[in-house]
């Protein structure tokens, strides 16, 4: 194998990457500098520098982006109304890149040959680093031990820490596969690799409680927003941070956003995966209900075809991409009138609508009214219908014709 000096290692103090330390120790005897995004995942990252010093790395960087990830990656896609077939919530999508674009300013900044992340050759990640990294450093090495090392399973992984004696949180029964940051908690493996198996909710939430252990009376929330940016809950301006961490709560509490999936992987396999999305959840709700009242018919149903590539786009890893800018562009540009409050009540699992204001309503209950009003005329609709209907009735005319001959 090329051999390093110095390298970079995308660090979460989880299975893989506390392995990941001593292994490119001893085959590479090279510099571990490990870095440690925080994204919102909270105690997580407790210990974390006396565990990757013990481990073998020579540093810990910690790199506090709660703030960019939520005001430069999930506003925008919320504004997009972006959803990976249906259900995702691309929790773990959209952390990827702004933790690969990190990693690239502290390996130039350390003089490092290499950053190395811990992903394995089945999964999506390995592609939203590595696409992030030739973006912002394209001459740089990359190292996936997963493609290289003899570990084959999460067994081997917990056996090789343990002759390592690399402390771990988890037990061969307790290791799901797991992400978590302020967005959304992700579980995979054990028994949810069988699609006939119903998760074990009881046992596996941590941002929330089933719909079924839900409090038997609803809760209100109403939500601000400015431009497509919530701002405000039940009336309390708040940052993007804080925002998200008291819907989690709320949506928590309600046993909201809970997705159970079997979804298609970029590599090609299907997987399937339990989400945790409560907070996130409630957000794309409460802006598509605000989108109804506040976008013309054909920019809301273009932007919902956008909606469509953009999820692809972000599962993919290809953010810092010329398309997904111009689409961004794009979503920016409807997002101008997006500004009013929406009311939703929370209830066992079910987000039902409560209510919506906007300053740049597009609803006239004038117009829509069954009553009485003045400023439609029903006779219109007969002019309207007659050239709408023009080439239905012209191909019927001739099919007649053509059956009598």
């Amino acid at each position: 194998m090329k051999q390093y000096k110095k390298v970079v290692l995308a660090y979460s103090g989880g299975l893989d990457t506390s392995i990941i330390i001593p292994w490119l120790k001893e085959n590479y005897g090279c510099e571990v500098i490990a870095a440690a995004a925080d994204v919102g995942q909270g105690t997580e990252l407790d210990g974390l520098e006396e565990k990757a010093i013990k481990t073998g790395a020579s540093k810990l960087y910690i790199m506090d982006l709660t703030k960019d990830f939520v005001e430069d990656f999930i506003f925008p896609t919320v504004q997009a109304g972006a959803v990976y077939e249906n259900k995702y919530l691309l929790g773990t999508s959209f952390a990827r890149p702004i933790i690969a674009k990190k990693l690239v300013e502290i390996a130039k900044a350390e003089g490092a040959e290499a950053i190395v992340h811990g992903c394995t050759g089945k999964g999506n990640d390995q592609v939203r680093f590595e696409l992030t990294i030739k973006a912002f450093a394209p001459n740089m090495d990359i190292i996936a031990p997963w493609r290289i090392w003899d570990i084959k399973s999460r067994d081997e992984e917990i056996a090789y820490a343990e002759a390592h004696n690399i402390p771990l949180k988890i037990t061969k029964e307790t290791s799901y596969s797991k992400d978590k940051n302020l967005w959304h908690l992700s579980h995979e493996g054990l028994d949810l690799e069988d699609p006939a198996n119903e998760p074990k909710y009881d046992e596996i939430l941590e941002m929330g409680v089933s719909p079924e252990q839900a409090p038997d009376t609803p809760t209100y929330v109403t939500l601000s927003f400015e431009k497509g940016i919530p701002v405000a809950v039940n009336g309390e301006k708040m940052d993007g941070v804080s925002l998200i961490t008291k819907l989690n709560e709320l949506g928590g509490a309600n046993g909201i956003g809970i997705a159970d999936l079997v979804e298609n992987r970029l590599v090609g396999m299907k997987s399937r995966g339990v989400y945790e999305t409560p907070g996130g959840t409630i957000l794309y709700h409460a802006h598509d209900v605000l989108e109804t009242i506040c976008l013309d018919k054909e920019t809301q149903h273009y932007k919902q075809q956008v909606a469509l590539k953009f999820a692809d786009i972000v599962y993919n890893g290809q953010w810092y991409t010329p398309l997904r800018e111009a689409l961004s562009a794009f979503v920016t540009s409807t997002q101008e009138t997006v500004t009013g409050e929406v009311k939703l009540k929370l209830y066992k699992g079910n987000i039902i609508n409560a209510g919506v204001t906007s300053p740049y309503s597009l609803y006239s209950e004038e117009v829509a009214t069954f009553g009485e009003d003045n400023v439609y005329n029903q006779m219109d609709s007969q002019g309207f219908i007659n050239l709408f209907g023009l080439p239905i009735k012209v191909k019927a005319m001739l099919d007649e014709q053509r059956e009598a001959k």
